[in-house]
């Protein structure tokens, strides 16, 4: 089982979006400081997730996420 994740800085706001196949590893990483990307927007908390069977198809869905349309569904759910 593979999950996408959105995590929130609660420094900055900043939204953070990847896919893991080990949610709560990663997120304990992301706000140890061990992951470059978000190191110094920590701390950081899970904002929103969903699972997906294969690794392709959270690679799809992160994509997504990523993209314009994305982030404005995204930001259409969290309000």
């Amino acid at each position: 089982m593979y999950t996408v994740y959105v995590l929130k800085s609660l420094k900055n706001n900043y939204r953070y979006i990847g896919q893991t196949n080990n949610l709560n590893k990663r997120l304990n990483e992301h706000n140890s400081g061990l992951s470059k990307s978000t190191k110094n927007i920590r701390p950081l908390v899970l904002d929103y997730s969903e699972e997906y069977a294969t690794r392709s198809e959270a690679m799809k869905r992160e994509r997504f996420l990523k993209s314009g349309k994305g982030r404005e569904w995204l930001t259409s759910i969290n309000h």
